[in-house]
């Protein structure tokens, strides 16, 4: 008896036992942030053309990123344009508290910080250490980063919760940022905005 048992848990499919799959492999939200992570469009529009649906603001179990996170970790574009257009929220931050937008600004991707902007992004919106994007943006001296969230209306004098800085004051405390403190003290009007780039999105669903 013992042996019978002992095959049938070594080998289900003889035993006419299967598994059960786990949950998360067949779940809607599973197979969404899959396909948007290996690009394959018409699997992703299968999912976003159901009525009422809102899976394209799902995010992941373990880490909480949402498509957005996914494609802006990979700089791209076109997908970026696509789930926005398709009413992503800009503002759904990930499990550590990041914001699409301040992985953007972390990436220094400019082009991602201003699609996001043009869906009305929260611009000061801060993460578990009550950072702003453009606080990030300063400690890293992205200082096109920087100009963009300043035309974008961030505030530069909104103090962190960690030290109770700003972006101004990170700036000015940084000797090597002299560059950026200029653009904040010009609030970022150093030349003439820039409008994101108009992108086709009819051959999505092809993506591979």
């Amino acid at each position: 008896m013992f042996l019978a048992i002992l095959a049938a848990s070594l080998f289900p499919l003889a035993s006419g036992v299967v598994a059960p799959p786990a949950q998360a492999q067949f779940s809607d939200s599973y197979n969404f942030l899959k396909a948007v992570r290996e690009r394959k469009g018409e699997e992703a529009e299968k999912f976003l053309s159901e009525p009422g649906t809102v899976i394209v603001n799902t995010r992941d179990s373990t880490s909480g990123e949402t498509a957005l996170h996914i494609v802006i970790t990979r700089r791209d574009s076109t997908w970026l344009g696509y789930l926005l257009q398709k009413g992503a929220n800009p503002n759904l931050a990930d499990k550590k508290g990041t914001t699409p937008l301040m992985l953007a600004t972390q990436l220094n991707y400019v082009e991602g910080i201003d699609w996001l902007v043009k869906k009305k992004v929260q611009v000061d919106q801060t993460n578990r250490s009550g950072e702003t994007a453009l606080i990030l943006a300063v400690q890293l001296r992205n200082a096109e980063a920087v100009r963009a969230l300043l035309k974008a209306g961030a505030n530069p004098d909104k103090k962190d919760s960690r030290a109770g800085y700003s972006a101004r004051d990170y700036a000015k405390q940084d000797g090597r940022a002299t560059a950026i403190v200029s653009i904040i003290e010009n609030h970022g009007k150093t030349d003439a905005p820039k409008k994101p780039a108009e992108l086709d999105f009819s051959g999505i669903g092809d993506s591979k």
